[in-house]
């Protein structure tokens, strides 16, 4: 709380007049991301609704990584949680699925954004640490070219080594909206294939 007043240009004490404590600003801070999931107008076709809902959810958490830290560890369920809730069950209002099966489409999208920001963020970290360790490129590609020799002669890993021999990037931050976009296509067919009613009118 103190550094946040020091940011603030404030006293420690005029914090505790709009907040309690330090818990329930994190509550506050992290419904304000939920905001920023997006509350405009979504389109009548649902895959397309929830595609947009999707990417703006991931363009919100990959804009503020820290919260993906705290996620774990509380219940957010603010206004604009809620609010993001009832946007996102209001995409499957023409089809007549019950409430536990509503929940459970908008669980499996929700949860596959998570981790796919989970993954990029990972990802992210990396590059970090790969360009502090100041290797140049000629020490990294002879790491990579011994690491892939082992690995080849062991002759247990056949398909992982034809990812680096095809010369795949699995974490190349270049196609990471695709990769994305793919898992949510996959996602999303899944869901039209296996609720019943969710085909009709799929986009």
């Amino acid at each position: 709380m103190r550094r946040i007043a020091t940011e603030l240009g404030v006293g420690v004490m005029s914090l505790y007049w709009y907040v309690t404590d330090k818990e329930q600003l994190l509550d506050l801070m992290l419904d304000v991301v939920e905001g920023e999931s997006g509350d405009s107008e979504v389109s009548g076709d649902w895959k397309a609704a929830f595609r947009q809902i999707a990417r703006q959810r991931r363009t919100a958490l990959l804009g503020h990584p820290w919260v993906m830290h705290f996620m774990s560890g509380r219940e957010h369920v603010g206004p604009n949680a809620l609010l993001h809730i009832e946007r996102s069950l209001s995409v499957l209002d023409g089809f007549d699925l019950d409430t536990r099966t509503a929940l459970h489409v908008l669980m499996a999208i929700d949860t596959y954004v998570t981790g796919s920001v989970l993954n990029e963020l990972r990802e992210m970290q990396v590059e970090e640490m790969q360009a502090t360790a100041e290797l140049d490129d000629v020490e990294f590609a002879a790491g990579m070219r011994e690491w892939i020799d082992r690995l080849s002669k062991s002759g247990k890993f056949e398909r992982v080594v034809r990812v680096f021999t095809e010369g795949i990037d699995p974490d190349a931050a270049e196609t990471r909206t695709e990769r994305f976009e793919f898992g949510l296509d996959c996602v999303l067919s899944g869901v039209a294939a296996l609720v019943p009613g969710m085909e009709e009118g799929s986009g």
